[in-house]
């Protein structure tokens, strides 16, 4: 049996056409009948499915990283979404220079430009645009 198995009859009891989920606390369970929630990223209702603002509020606050370990997490999150960002190696490249060791860190303009060219391409579509 997989982990994932053992997981669910920790929590889970399932019937043919039924099942019941147990936990300590209303939070722990499923909901369901709701009107809208957040799905893989997006917000979907009655509406259709949507952008979730809240993570296009976060996007748009971002600062510039200021540490090799910001700069690293933050390309850690943005390349998740490479494959929609054209020529995303390209414009990264001032940022990822910086990752290397036997540079002297120095966030400089051309940095500074990358940084600000994906974060606007994290919130433009396609990248935070639903699926039609």
């Amino acid at each position: 049996m997989s982990i994932f198995t053992d997981l669910i009859e920790d929590f889970m009891e399932i019937f043919m056409d039924d099942f019941s989920v147990y936990g300590s606390s209303f939070s722990e369970k499923c909901h369901f009948m709701v009107r809208d929630g957040i799905v893989l990223r997006h917000k979907i209702s009655e509406k259709g499915i949507g952008v979730d603002k809240a993570k296009v509020e976060v996007m748009m606050s971002l600062q510039p990283p200021t540490t090799v370990k910001t700069i690293r997490s933050f390309l850690g999150h943005a390349g998740f979404y490479r494959r929609f960002i054209k020529d995303f190696s390209k414009i990264v490249r001032p940022l990822t220079r910086l990752l290397c060791k036997e540079i002297k860190f120095n966030f400089d303009s051309k940095s500074l430009a990358a940084f600000h060219t994906i974060k606007g391409a994290l919130v433009s579509a396609p990248v935070v645009q639903p699926l039609d």
